[in-house]
């Protein structure tokens, strides 16, 4: 590997996109998975700290310093993400310039030291997928234990599987898509870019394969982003992304992701947040009730718990 990363001239065939935030405690474990690949051609890894507070940037730097020919660090000043303008992904873009884009961010890691040369083997040999992904563990921190993800077998994963959610067959830390479906003044048309958005846009241009094979650790933590926050937090970003994708497409399958996720969520919903979110929840309705009539009236008496509201009021 060493003799290929070497080469310059050898085509850069993977970027590794890794977001660092005060993942001090983490990161070490995350450029491990990246520095232990074991490939039969040149990969780099962006590893951008979003100026951290504690000692995330100084562990880049010493990983850097060792491994110059993949590990390719930006520091900032500044926190981009906060800035919820783009800005981060026009970074991420304009620094990766493999064949192909994989991701982890800086408190999640790699297992297995084939990962990537099993995903670019199998993305080279299949040219009608746009995306791979694979098997996973949950690393619970507090409680210092694991949970399987998944056991199903290799399976092929469409938009309509996204949507419908029968499985997650994907997750950030898993995925490696084509660089050249991925066009960037497309994608910032979506507000509210999360993990979601990207890969429905993914999935509109192509199906991915999911490998049965575990080969990374996904860490659940309290100073997680989607983690750390409340139920009610999470459904609210969902439903923000998921109306952001559909102001973009305007369609069916767009209409019909928002549909699933309140299917899934019900219980999620209660008097605190609707009535804090009411503009935003009515404006959600009137999509669905444009695509599914009146079938979405029913899903949003069980959703709103008017029911027992009414029990309530004649009482």
């Amino acid at each position: 590997m060493d003799d290929i990363q070497n080469k310059e001239l050898q085509p850069l065939m993977v970027s590794i996109k890794c977001l660092a935030y005060n993942h001090g405690k983490f990161i070490r474990e995350t450029l491990e998975g990246f520095v232990m690949q074991k490939t039969n051609f040149r990969f780099e890894a962006i590893v951008h700290d979003d100026a951290s507070t504690d000692n995330t940037a100084e562990i880049i730097r010493e990983y850097a310093e060792k491994y110059p020919n993949i590990i390719k660090p930006i520091y900032e000043t500044e926190n981009q993400y906060s800035k919820k303008d783009g800005s981060l992904t026009r970074i991420m873009y304009n620094a990766c310039k493999g064949k192909y884009i994989a991701m982890c961010e800086g408190d999640d890691y790699w297992t297995d030291p084939y990962k990537l040369q099993k995903q670019v083997d199998f993305l080279e040999t299949h040219p009608d997928y746009v995306m791979c992904s694979h098997n996973y563990r949950c690393y619970i921190q507090q409680s210092d234990s694991y949970e399987s993800w998944l056991t199903c077998d290799d399976t092929v994963y469409d938009l309509e599987t996204f949507i419908s959610r029968k499985s997650w067959l994907t997750q950030p830390l898993t995925c490696l898509y084509r660089s050249e479906v991925f066009i960037l003044d497309e994608y910032l048309q979506y507000k509210n870019l999360k993990d979601v958005t990207l890969f429905y846009y993914l999935l509109k241009k192509g199906k991915g394969m999911y490998f049965k094979d575990c080969m990374a650790i996904y860490r659940i933590h309290s100073g997680g982003i989607w983690n750390g926050a409340s139920r009610t937090e999470q459904l609210y970003a969902d439903l923000l992304t998921l109306k952001g994708i559909y102001d973009v497409e305007r369609s069916y399958d767009s209409a019909k992701a928002i549909r699933y996720c309140i299917i899934c969520s019900c219980d999620k919903f209660n008097r605190t947040f609707i009535m804090s979110n009411k503009a935003f929840l009515l404006s959600i309705w009137h999509v669905l009730f444009r695509y599914f009539g009146f079938s979405s009236v029913s899903l949003m008496v069980h959703t709103w718990h008017l029911k027992k509201l009414v029990k309530k009021l004649f009482k």
